[in-house]
């Protein structure tokens, strides 16, 4: 009976907690769940697509696809990165249906965190840009801000119109 209980626990904490690839951008680091990522790219050179809106980093090829990729920089208003960044291939929550690409600085490893550890945006983020994450964990080295990747997803963020200039939210 004692051996049950444990065992339901066990599993109670397991649903409670979330995986999350980390990811860099400027001094932040940010978590995406990472069962929302397909596959990691690693660095990549990428086409520019000319008359873009300036959150698209370019277009990289993917499996016989092209992918469209969001700059995670231009979206939160940091100058582009003189660099080849990393990209992510993310599915959305529609069955992928629309997989795009994100590209950020750097790729960390993977963090397990309790959900009941997160805790609002912190004040410090730009305002204009709190809308595209979940909220923040506090880690031993500073703060782990979770996104949201359906708000990344490069239809949605055309439809906001809040990035065609790029760099948090400026509007034409």
């Amino acid at each position: 009976m004692k051996i049950v209980a444990q065992d339901s626990q066990e599993l109670s904490e397991e649903a409670e907690s979330a995986s999350l690839c980390s990811m860099f951008a400027g001094e932040e680091t940010f978590g995406i769940d990472t069962g929302k990522i397909r596959e990691v790219l690693g660095k990549r050179e990428l086409e520019r697509v000319p008359m873009a809106p300036a959150f698209v980093a370019g277009v990289v090829p993917y499996r016989g696809d092209v992918l469209t990729t969001v700059s995670f920089r231009a979206l939160l208003g940091l100058p582009e990165n003189t660099e080849t960044g990393c990209v992510l291939v993310l599915d959305d929550d529609s069955g992928g249906q629309e997989r795009f690409g994100l590209m950020v600085d750097g790729v960390g490893g993977v963090v397990t965190v309790q959900q009941k550890m997160l805790e609002a945006n912190p004040c410090t983020l730009d305002a204009k840009c709190k809308w595209l994450f979940d909220g923040a964990y506090k880690m031993e080295n500073g703060l782990l801000i979770q996104l949201d990747p359906q708000k990344l997803r490069p239809s949605r963020l055309a439809e906001t119109g809040m990035f065609r200039n790029g760099g948090g939210g400026e509007n034409a």
